[in-house]
């Protein structure tokens, strides 16, 4: 049985995943309910020819999609289109992808007024969610500049200079080139 508190998180979580599966698809990616394989690199979550399917039971966190939506954005649009996981690196690196797709997910969760737990919470990131949002926290970014190379945001130079759109503001949610 619910109590109020369970009830109200309960109601939280059904916000704030509309929340950001309306965003995911908003911008072009296929964000919807469906069965998810138990052994899913991530839990509640798969990509799957360019689109994400989840089932919200399963997920650790709604955050979690919006960090494999950065994955499936910062890749080339002819990779995006075909992309299914376990490997979504596409032109990139594993790790390039990933500090990518962290960078990303730093930019949506402000523009969608989100806490950062929400995405870099406890069960991910191999222990490192509270220095991932510390370092963003202080603007200490990292991926940034993948993110600038893609055509998506523009760095803030050392002298405060860089472009009228400034990370974490996105230009182009989706990599352009």
């Amino acid at each position: 049985m619910l109590n109020n508190t369970n009830m109200e998180q309960n109601t939280n979580n059904i916000e704030l995943l509309n929340k950001i599966t309306e965003f995911i698809n908003s911008i072009g990616i296929s964000c919807k309910p469906s069965s998810v394989k138990r052994d899913s690199f991530l839990p509640g979550v798969d990509i799957i020819n360019g689109g994400i399917v989840y089932d919200a039971d399963q997920l650790l966190s709604p955050g979690d999609l919006l960090h494999e939506a950065g994955h499936i954005a910062v890749l080339k649009e002819q990779d995006r289109k075909d992309v299914t996981s376990p490997e979504v690196s596409g032109d990139l690196d594993p790790g390039g992808a990933e500090l990518s797709a962290i960078a990303w997910s730093w930019a949506a969760l402000k523009h969608l007024d989100i806490d950062p737990e929400v995405v870099f919470h406890d069960q991910g990131y191999k222990g490192d969610a509270d220095n991932i949002i510390d370092n963003f926290r202080r603007e200490h970014y990292f991926g940034v500049s993948m993110l600038q190379w893609f055509g998506m945001t523009n760095e803030r130079q050392h002298d405060g200079t860089g472009g009228d759109i400034l990370y974490p503001a996105m230009q182009y949610w989706l990599r352009q080139n």
